[in-house]
């Protein structure tokens, strides 16, 4: 006899008519069924903070790099991710940019315009907040640049000599993944600030690395090492042998900094947390080359800016439409968390734009500069907006000379001496030592500010307004280079 009709299956009967014993026995049931229909409460969300150290926006595949193979992990993370076209720091130097990640101000505000710790007393930082919050925080590599204060201790702190010189990408993905392991167990959110050391010089394969590995740190090789016939010069920079062989050897760097971002994102895989993590990785602004590192130029800081957030970002999309800097960075992460952000911060959040919509007031950068590593005082002042970039050199009085870490390597020796036969060479060398007071470039044309606009009569127009513009920010913020500003504005009219 087959089976019954589905119409005439008996139906259920009510808990209340079945036998007591049963009738317990059915009100478990339901009761446990219960527990695993209920919908989970969202797991908190991380993050994860990468930096390169000295990393030009494009020597990224996906910013456009033409030398093949340099970024195949951030290529791939680039594909998951918002990438952002008009991303800037404020300032081009290690730690005061660090400093404005961590304040949200600007280096002047902060009192973190130097190799040194905060000078303004009181200023809330990102990890403080974080911890305060409930949150494991660490880092790896760049401690004491990315540390504003002395007393404050991080969870887990890690620095070069415990990773390969800051270059092991194998070391950053042990200890990351240790340090995710961690907060799992203790049942924290976490934030890791991983910082690559890479690819600041020295560069790999270089002479000056050949000292690192005299100290027997497990100083890894590139994946993939670049030959001086493969790479490409950027237009700054005069295509001479021993500035291709220089960048060559930045380029392995950039391949090393690929593998250590590659074992961080491999240890958040492996820890299963990648899901509820938000990943931003940028650089802390361009190469260690003349006109790029410790100015204002549009190489020395635009970045390569990715945001990954599983379920909120789309993933490949591309925002080439605002303006983003560094700045803005602690008020969209804690924004994203749901944590109120410090009070007097000059950042603005752009979750808004992550999440796909439009923002106004974002169509300008402000950067600046004050001292090198070397506590040389250069202050420079430039607005970045989509008409170009108008930079205020107040130290070039045709006198005094730059100086920084950028003319250590082989480029600009090998320029100075090629200055001697080559006259457009000499010139770019004279610009670089002495600059000038104002610079205005049309970098939609001229993204490697070759032709300076401001004494163009064509360009009269422009450069008024972008003067106005960067006098009132200084006015807001307060500036102390703005009496200098003023008073040489009044003898140009």
């Amino acid at each position: 006899m087959g089976p019954a009709p589905l119409s005439r299956v008996a139906p259920m009967p009510p808990v209340h008519a079945l036998p007591l014993r049963l009738s317990r026995l059915h009100a478990l049931i339901l009761s446990l069924a219960s527990l695993f229909t209920v919908s989970a409460a969202p797991l908190p969300l991380n993050v994860l903070l990468i930096t390169a150290d000295d990393l030009n926006c494009d020597s990224l595949g996906v910013y456009g790099c033409k030398v093949p193979e340099t970024t195949p992990r951030l290529d791939r993370f680039a594909a998951e991710a918002m990438r952002f076209e008009r991303a800037h720091v404020n300032i081009a130097v290690c730690q005061p940019l660090r400093s404005v990640i961590m304040t949200g101000k600007y280096s002047h505000r902060s009192g973190g315009e130097g190799f040194h710790k905060l000078r303004h007393p009181g200023q809330t930082i990102l990890p403080q907040v974080l911890r305060e919050a409930g949150f494991e925080v660490g880092i790896l590599g760049k401690v004491g640049h990315s540390t504003p204060y002395k007393d404050f201790a991080w969870d887990m702190a890690l620095d070069q000599f415990d990773l390969g010189a800051g270059r092991n990408a194998k070391l950053y993905q042990r200890e990351a993944r240790r340090f995710f392991t961690r907060a799992k167990r203790r049942g924290k959110p976490f934030f890791l600030m991983a910082n690559s050391h890479d690819p600041h010089r020295p560069f790999a394969n270089s002479t000056q690395e050949r000292g690192l590995r005299k100290k027997k740190l497990t100083l890894a090789r590139p994946s993939r090492p670049f030959w001086p016939s493969e790479v490409t010069v950027p237009g700054f920079l005069p295509d001479i042998p021993e500035v291709r062989l220089e960048m060559a050897e930045y380029y392995s760097s950039v391949r090393r900094t690929d593998d250590i971002v590659g074992g961080l994102l491999d240890a958040l895989d492996a820890s299963g947390q990648a899901g509820h993590t938000l990943v931003l990785f940028l650089s802390d602004h361009g190469m260690a080359l003349p006109f790029a590192k410790t100015n204002c130029y549009r190489h020395s800081t635009r970045t390569p800016l990715m945001v990954r957030w599983p379920g909120q970002i789309t993933g490949g999309s591309v925002d080439g439409d605002h303006f983003v800097s560094s700045i803005d960075l602690i008020p969209t992460i804690l924004e994203a968390l749901a944590i109120e952000p410090p009070p007097g911060i000059d950042g603005r959040s752009f979750l808004p734009v992550l999440r796909g919509e439009s923002q106004e007031r974002r169509d300008r950068v402000f950067t600046q500069f004050h001292q090198t590593s070397g506590k040389k005082r250069y202050p420079m002042r430039s607005v970045i907006t989509a008409a170009g970039g108008y930079i205020f050199n107040a130290w070039a009085d045709g006198e005094t000379r730059f100086r920084n870490e950028s003319q250590s390597g082989r480029t600009f020796k090998a320029m100075e001496r090629a200055a001697k036969d080559d006259q457009a060479i000499a010139q770019r060398v004279k610009l670089f030592l002495h600059r000038t007071p104002e610079e205005l470039f049309d970098y939609a044309r001229d993204p490697d500010a070759m032709t300076n606009l401001a004494n163009e009569a064509s360009s009269r127009e422009t450069l008024t307004k972008m003067r106005e513009i960067l006098r009132q920010w200084m006015i807001e913020t307060e500036d102390p280079l703005l009496e200098d500003y003023e008073a040489y504005l009044r003898k140009q009219s």
